[in-house]
């Protein structure tokens, strides 16, 4: 039965114009967002390709999370916010961390100086 179901999982997956195979020997996935990383050790990885794209499945049997100490502001928030406030890139993402990355009172903090 489910080499039945796998064989029509993959039939669906060629009609969608999509390769799906398995990544051998992954030894680590980091995932970063602008306050934690999420490590993620010996994942079993997915990679489903497209001609546009890759869509990639990880399945973790532990992780860790790690809290940054200097959040990472994007490159966005920091060129919004020297603009609004008319100071330099650093001037702004020294703003964002004093604000824990609240554009707004960041804004409004360089405005009222």
């Amino acid at each position: 039965m489910m080499r039945g179901g796998n064989r029509e999982m993959r039939r669906m997956l060629d009609r969608m114009g999509l390769d799906m195979k398995e990544l051998p020997n992954v030894q680590e996935v980091i995932i970063k967002t602008d306050k934690k990383e999420i490590i993620i050790p010996k994942p079993a990885v997915t990679e489903m390709k497209s001609k546009d794209n890759s869509i990639f499945q990880i399945i973790a049997t532990s992780y860790e999370e790690k809290e940054l100490e200097t959040p990472i502001f994007s490159e966005e928030d920091i060129m919004l916010v020297s603009q609004q406030a008319n100071v330099s890139a650093e001037v702004a993402a020294n703003a964002l961390k004093e604000t824990g990355g609240d554009l707004a009172r960041a804004i409004l903090l360089l405005s009222t100086k």
